[in-house]
């Protein structure tokens, strides 16, 4: 049984829905005989700039489209398969023989944009001096990866995301067609889902289709799909407004023991940020891009969400590193040997032992202090690898087991790290394994703020003389 997306493809471009300003101009063009030799649609995925370009390969030729048919006259490439000079060679050796059944030969190239430039530069003198008889129609997301001297020998269409109103009519009057029983606010769901792409909304429609034999609900579709309520989102955001963070809290906890995703969570926020925007959350957007790139999304969603007025405990002061020291050894002055006759001249004083800073590797022993450990990375850094000393001692780190972990805070620094790894290794008598890190570590104060937010913990300070 075919797919949903696939059984109601359009088969005319009277029956594409959405695109009227695409397919207006195709049937004139068609219809006064005044065609292009080369077309460009653009636009996002799933929006039938594919189903466009078959119906229109197959109405320039008078075909009757059938999604499983098969034209010699009509050639489909997938550019993400073959984006070599050599196929878009191939494919102008075999151009310029006539079409076999139809007055047109029709080239359509999908993705277009994924060709390699010698493939592209191949395809352009095809585009200049294009033989009557062949038509290209070609495909892309990225219309911008497209050569503009592509572009400006083609006619560009760009294809548009569904309007919600165009899309809920539209899947309204395939389900009742299927017999799919569905409520208004469930179908609603479908299309914000959807995002406006018509292939991802049938797809959605098709896949809670076999949630009941009975009536589906907005209740059903929310749980199937692992969605935060509306309601949930709401409140969330109130709490933000209003600083809220019992709100907040609870809400999100409720979320998170649902086995919603922190990045959906994010999500729903963004997307009801945008269909309703309010000043006191536009600051909020931004934290929450962040969610889906973090390593740690649910502490980057709850720190994105912790109500601005809100203070927390400061940041525990560092534990100081003692430098290890050397002592030079005490000497004793020697007696006088001068006759008493003479006066006793007063010995010169003898100076306070000065601090040496030891900088050679030292044996890592098995009770040594991290504190310690880290110390003599960084003496030794100073005085061998200056040139990442300064990276180093601005970097976070943490001993797990057998590994040391250095949060170099930024790409940059963890690149200069990286090169003189062998040395701190060597340093370090192979007891530790290293790795460097772009981010920073996150500090007790952030950490409590998690706690807090999330209802408990508290932050543990160390005192300086521990």
């Amino acid at each position: 049984m075919k797919a949903l997306y696939r059984r109601y493809r359009p088969k005319t471009l009277s029956e594409v829905v959405g695109q009227e300003q695409i397919t207006d101009i195709l049937q004139n063009s068609l219809k006064n005989g005044k065609l292009a030799h080369a077309y460009l649609f653009v636009g996002p995925r799933g929006t039938g700039k594919t189903s466009v370009a078959r119906i229109l390969a197959h109405e320039i030729n008078g075909f009757k489209y059938e999604l499983e048919d098969d034209y010699l006259d009509i050639i489909e490439i997938d550019a993400a398969s073959n984006t070599g000079v050599d196929n878009i060679r191939d494919l102008r050796e075999k151009a310029i023989i006539a079409p076999a059944k139809g007055k047109y030969k029709v080239y359509i190239i999908d993705e277009v944009h994924m060709l390699s430039k010698s493939a592209f530069n191949a395809l352009l003198k095809t585009l200049e001096e294009p033989p009557e008889h062949v038509i290209f129609i070609m495909a892309t997301t990225d219309a911008y990866k497209v050569p503009i001297t592509i572009t400006s020998r083609s006619q560009t269409f760009t294809f548009k995301l569904a309007d919600p109103s165009t899309m809920f009519e539209h899947l309204k009057k395939i389900a009742k067609k299927e017999n799919i029983q569905i409520t208004d606010d469930a179908l609603q769901i479908v299309v914000k889902r959807g995002g406006g792409s018509y292939r991802d909304s049938l797809s959605l429609l098709d896949q809670i289709s076999t949630l009941s034999d009975g009536k589906i609900d907005a209740e059903l579709i929310t749980k199937a799909l692992g969605l935060p309520h509306a309601e949930a989102i709401t409140n969330i955001l109130n709490g933000y407004a209003a600083s809220d963070p019992t709100r907040i809290r609870e809400q999100l906890k409720d979320l998170l023991e649902s086995g919603i995703k922190p990045e959906t969570i994010a999500e729903n926020l963004i997307n009801e940020i945008l269909a309703n925007p309010q000043p006191v959350h536009l600051g909020l957007l931004d934290k929450l891009l962040d969610v889906s790139r973090s390593p740690y999304p649910e502490a980057k969603l709850l720190l994105a969400l912790m109500p601005q007025t809100t203070s927390f405990t400061q940041p525990a002061p560092a534990i100081p590193i003692k430098p290890i020291v050397q002592k030079a050894a005490a000497t004793t002055p020697t007696p006088s040997l001068k006759p008493k006759s003479e006066p006793e001249a007063k010995p010169e004083p003898t100076p306070e032992p000065v601090a040496k800073t030891t900088t050679a590797p030292v044996a890592i022993e098995p009770s040594a202090d991290d504190a310690e450990i880290w110390n003599n990375i960084l003496l030794y850094a100073q005085d061998k690898i200056p040139g990442i000393y300064k990276y180093l001692s601005n970097s976070d780190y943490v001993f797990e087991g057998e590994k040391l972990i250095i949060y170099a805070k930024k790409k940059f620094n963890k690149m200069q790290i990286d090169k003189k790894i062998p040395l701190i290794s060597e340093l370090l008598k192979g007891k530790y394994t290293i790795e460097v890190r772009p981010e920073t570590l996150a500090k007790d104060s952030e950490m409590a703020a998690i706690a807090e937010i999330m209802g408990g913990g508290e932050e543990v300070t160390l005192d300086a003389d521990e």
